[in-house]
């Protein structure tokens, strides 16, 4: 059913690139893509790929795999992801920077008076950006939020808290254990709700995380930033080169994929 509410919509071109999902949304069209979401039921999930989380994709024995084939919005944040599909010849999706994707789908939210929960983050960080979002978008409605880093025992508290206020979106940040997967594992615990994993997003709305320089992302040069505070991550050029020789065993030996 999923699948045939996106074919519907005109606004939201879905490819496949090494046959994992990517979305096309032009940013004039966010407005009414989030939206449409909106009035899906159910429990609804909006993904930032990686190329990190694309290869992880490709396993469809995985849940990240069923995952990512069920979410409602797949937005790229990665420069390679839209090489891929260029060198492909596939239509070039956009790529988000995941905090203005954020923004973006927050005043779409605010615009239609909407409500949210914040998941995550330690208590100081969370009550600071609770109160940064108030202030800078009065219209939202923030009807919970809960910290993470919690103990196992208090697991189905925060499932009920987020099933009893229904919030139209749940931002996912930092001390979740499960990540992307926490909403979509525990999908029918709630009841219409569209959940958004970005770790660092409670930590930048309460100025606790620095944001990356828009002229770094633009440039796709995140990467470096998170090599200086881990150096373990320059191992990640091994995965990387499997994903251009992917991309470039498709082109000559897959063209229909």
């Amino acid at each position: 059913m999923a699948e045939e509410m996106r074919e519907e919509n005109s606004k939201l071109n879905r490819i496949s690139l090494l046959g994992v999902p990517v979305d096309v949304c032009r940013p004039e069209d966010m407005d009414e893509v989030i939206l449409e979401i909106l009035a899906k039921p159910g429990t609804k999930q909006i993904v930032f790929l990686s190329v990190w989380d694309l290869l992880k994709g490709r396993n469809k024995k995985k849940n990240f795999s069923k995952y990512l084939h069920s979410a409602d919005l797949i937005l790229p944040v990665s420069k390679s992801l839209l090489w891929g599909a260029k060198f492909l010849k596939k239509p070039v999706p956009v790529r988000y920077n995941p905090f203005s994707a954020v923004i973006s789908i927050l005043s779409v939210m605010e615009n239609h008076y909407k409500s949210l929960f914040l998941l995550g983050g330690r208590k100081k960080a969370l009550q600071k950006a609770e109160c940064n979002v108030r202030s800078t978008l009065p219209n939202l409605q923030i009807v919970g939020r809960y910290v993470g880093y919690y103990p196992k025992e208090v697991e189905k508290d925060v499932v009920q808290a987020i099933y009893k206020a229904s919030p139209s979106l749940v931002i996912v940040g930092d001390g979740i254990k499960e990540k992307k997967l926490w909403a979509y594992n525990r999908r029918n615990n709630f009841a219409s709700s569209i959940f958004l994993y970005y770790k660092d997003c409670i930590g930048i709305f309460s100025e606790r995380v620095k944001r990356i320089n828009e002229k770094t992302f633009d440039r796709g040069l995140e990467i470096w930033s998170e090599i200086f505070k881990n150096p373990f991550k320059l191992f990640l050029i091994f995965p990387f080169l499997r994903y251009i020789i992917l991309v470039i065993w498709y082109r000559l030996f897959k063209k229909n994929c």
